[in-house]
Order: structure tokens, then C-alpha cells, then sequence
């Protein structure tokens, strides 16, 4: 049996926000889900309950804040981003679009990725990523040349 809970909190949405067309902004359980001064929503944003989006934040379409999640002043949320529920994020923090955010973010930057991680880091992984491709045939090479022999092999069995 599922058990529900009546949302009985309200929305607050404070001067200069623009909200986009299709975009759902749930209101909170008990206190207040929140759109600070100057917030920007584009089109088909989700907002769960007990969010609260900081004054001058921006999010592109198809992004999904989960519930009682705390947006910090002077976001970028990029389209199709996720952020999971519980979490926060510092001011001026810029999300890139599809990016998974599951952490608290606690410093300041960009951060793109799922998990999501500083943008610098993620763009290290991809430039060793596709370094990597390009060491499989040295590696191999050397597998061939320092590769045990059958006998090598009896001998290990036998010490």
C-alpha cells in the first residue's frame, strides 16, 4: 500500500522571474519551494518539491532539480541536466548540458559530466581516453615481446 503524503506548502516565486512555457514547479510538502529574484526558467523545466532556486540562476529547457535541493545565486544549469534531490550547490556554479549532478558542489566553476565533476578534470579524462587508443598497440607489442613462454610457464608451476 502506498502511502500519500498531501503536499500542503506553497510555491513562492519572486519579482523578475521568468518561468518558460511547460515548466512544472511543485509545491513543497510542508514549507516553501522557492524561485528567487531574477530567476530565469526556460521551457519544460521540472522543479520538485522543497527546491530552492537562487536569485539570478538560469536553467535551460529539460532540466530536472529533484526535491528539497538548494540552487545557489548566479547558477547555469545547461539543458537536459539533473540534478538528484538533497543536495546544493555554491553561487556561480555553471552545469553543462546532460550533466549528472548527484554531490553537493561546495567550490565555485564549471562542471559538466555524469557524475558530474569540474570541467578542467573531465577534459583531462577524455584527452587520456583517447591517448589510450593510441597506446594499445605498443602495449600489445610489448605484451608479444615479454610474454612467458610455455616453458617459462612449467617452470612457475614447478617453483
Amino acid at each position: 500500500m502506498v502511502l500519500r503524503l498531501p503536499h500542503i506548502g506553497n510555491v513562492v516565486v519572486e519579482d523578475d522571474v521568468e518561468i518558460g512555457a511547460n515548466t512544472c514547479i511543485d509545491r513543497a510538502l510542508l514549507g516553501s519551494t522557492i524561485i528567487r529574484r531574477g530567476a530565469k526558467l526556460d521551457n519544460l523545466v521540472h522543479i520538485a518539491h522543497n527546491v530552492t532556486i537562487g536569485q539570478q540562476t538560469a536553467i535551460a529547457a529539460q532540466a530536472g532539480i529533484a526535491g528539497s535541493t538548494h540552487i545557489g545565486e548566479r547558477n547555469r544549469i545547461g539543458g537536459q541536466a539533473g540534478l538528484t534531490g538533497h543536495i546544493q550547490t555554491c553561487n556561480d556554479v555553471t552545469i553543462g548540458a546532460q550533466a549528472g549532478v548527484s554531490k553537493s558542489i561546495t567550490e565555485p566553476g564549471e562542471y559538466s559530466g555524469t557524475p558530474a565533476v569540474e570541467l578542467k578534470r573531465r577534459l583531462r579524462s577524455e584527452a587520456a581516453l583517447r591517448r589510450l587508443v593510441e597506446l594499445l598497440p605498443i602495449l600489445e607489442s610489448l605484451t608479444q615481446k615479454f610474454a612467458p613462454t610455455p616453458t617459462d610457464q612449467l617452470r612457475d608451476e614447478h617453483d
